[in-house]
């Protein structure tokens, strides 16, 4: 039996409803936009449930409701092994870098850069941070476009370009209040999605639950491994490398977390906001992993029939158009494209941040407040049309295991960031001179690692290397290039450092000097 794809009336008027109400919440919000602060860390007056819910509906996105299920449809659960490292790094160190970000930066996280290291460093972070979430927001619209034109029939580019407008018009009016609150009522979505399509799933075959689970232990969807200490192919080990510093990463220098720091209306509150959407985030992972894995023990055992050539990224949305009832297929595509607005709103308002806190307001340090507010939502604009150019590029050049392209698109923009960060904390040796060094040599090694790894020309059969040096070619996972960025920028930075004289830096920079900065005020 082949599945449809057509859903009926009441469907479509759900998802209008979802596209028309979050461009309401903007609207609900723009009256109060008056200054920088208000519009980009709401006052600092946000509660810690709601801001927590933020950064779970910001981390999980998309990619986790179509993704996640398409990795765990074709392999196991190797691919959740990044977001589990998450929590063991983050609930040793939240405490010490909420705090940390609240009190040394105004609101780009990438000032803590340059207190630390000067300005270059500063410009290094911001532009790693602008080219990474250029790179995501693309495949976000990418991912949801082609999985809503497999459910509705309509063209991808025009999806794009619908919820690409929406997202415009309601992260520049709204600011990132309306961007805090659209996440909660859309985290909430996700996760009710999810649980909805996991137990339909459970209980559509014969056996139930336990012939879903037994289907996929014979077939190997069970598992994390292979735990081959073996860093060329994909194992336990290169995703488990790839999540320490994906954790560090995110939560220490990635401004789409940072900035949540700031809406909190304390340091614990902002604490206790952080660990709400970490914790959260790993179940809500698990739980469309699973899902995956259970729509494979589907297929197998009801021996439905799906399209000749179909992608593991689009048996979800086959599913859920070709066998979820009237009104649930509504919800759960209003609940894909909630996942994909909270992601995008976020990016673009924080990297309106990053432009105006970063670039702008060097050159122009005494513009005004509405000057500021005014070009805030300039730039968001052309963020935004900036990623709908991305996205489009991604429809003409075809998309190939999307999860796949994430993670590498992550380890290749890293540049290291993450091993500047723990430079910059771990004592007040490495200063700004040897960072050069180091940059220099992280660059140099991830040029390397691309060039004599990436194969070009199989389009007509006669592949080959960018640059193909032979025995000397990098041939480890290409998820390994991030880590190893991270590991070389910290190492030739501090050894390097030790060749110049370091200047005198804010205590609080550090992680000892934060501690001793902490015991001085409490007493």
């Amino acid at each position: 039996m082949q599945p449809t794809t057509s859903i009926h009336l009441i469907d479509y008027i759900i998802i209008v409803l979802t596209l028309v109400v979050s461009v309401g919440v903007g609207v609900r919000f723009a009256r109060q936009q008056k200054s920088t602060g208000k519009y980009f860390t709401g006052g600092g007056t946000l509660p810690s449930w709601a801001i927590g819910m933020s950064i779970l509906a910001t981390l999980i996105s998309s990619i986790t409701f179509l993704a996640y299920p398409g990795e765990g449809y074709g392999s196991n659960w190797i691919r959740l092994v990044q977001g589990l490292m998450v929590p063991i790094v983050l609930v040793f160190a939240i405490g010490f870098i909420v705090p940390l970000f609240r009190h040394v930066i105004r609101l780009s996280a990438y000032e803590y850069f340059e207190r630390r290291f000067g300005f270059f460093a500063r410009l290094y972070s911001s532009l790693g941070f602008i080219l990474t979430h250029f790179a995501k927001m693309g495949t976000v619209f990418y991912i949801i476009s082609l999985a809503l034109g497999k459910m509705i029939g309509m063209d991808t580019v025009t999806i794009i370009w619908i919820i690409g407008i929406a997202v415009i018009i309601l992260t520049m009016l709204g600011g990132i209040e309306a961007v805090i609150w659209l996440d909660v009522i859309q985290g909430f979505m996700l996760i009710f999605g999810g649980i909805v399509t996991l137990i339909i799933l459970l209980f559509s075959t014969d056996g139930g639950p336990s012939e879903i689970w037994s289907v996929a232990m014979e077939n190997g969807r069970i598992g994390f491994g292979p735990f081959d200490w073996d860093f060329v192919n994909l194992t336990f080990w290169v995703m488990a490398l790839n999540g320490i510093f994906y954790a560090i990463q995110k939560y220490g220098t990635d401004q789409t977390i940072v900035q949540r720091y700031l809406t909190a209306k304390s340091d614990k509150e902002a604490i206790k906001a952080s660990l709400i959407g970490v914790l959260l985030s790993v179940p809500v992972w698990a739980l469309f992993m699973f899902i995956g894995t259970a729509l494979f023990s589907y297929y197998q055992i009801s021996q439905d029939v799906l399209p000749e050539g179909i992608k593991n990224d689009a048996v979800f949305p086959i599913f859920i158009v070709s066998k979820l009832p009237v009104g649930v297929v509504g919800l759960i595509i209003s609940a894909l494209i909630a996942a994909a607005v909270s992601s995008l709103d976020s990016d673009l308002n924080c990297l309106s941040a990053i432009v105006l806190e970063d670039y702008y307001l060097r050159f122009r340090p005494k513009s005004s407040e509405k000057e500021q507010v005014l070009l805030s939502k300039i730039f968001i604009v052309l963020a935004g049309l900036g990623a709908i150019g991305v996205a489009l590029f991604y429809v003409h050049a075809g998309g190939k295991g999307v999860l796949g392209i994430i993670f590498t698109l992550y380890a290749i923009f890293s540049g290291g960031i993450a091993g500047m960060f723990l430079l910059g904390i771990f004592s007040k040796i490495p200063n700004k001179q040897g960072l050069y060094f180091g940059i220099g040599a992280s660059v140099l090694f991830t040029a390397y690692a691309l060039l004599t790894s990436t194969p070009i020309g199989a389009a007509s059969g006669k592949e080959s290397l960018l640059i193909d040096l032979g025995a000397f070619n990098f041939t480890q996972h290409k998820y390994m290039i991030g880590v190893y960025s991270h590991v070389v920028l910290f190492v030739v930075a501090f050894i390097a450092s030790f060749f110049f004289k370091s200047k005198e830096i804010d205590d609080r920079l550090t992680y000892k000097g934060w501690l001793k900065y902490k015991r001085t005020n409490a007493a």
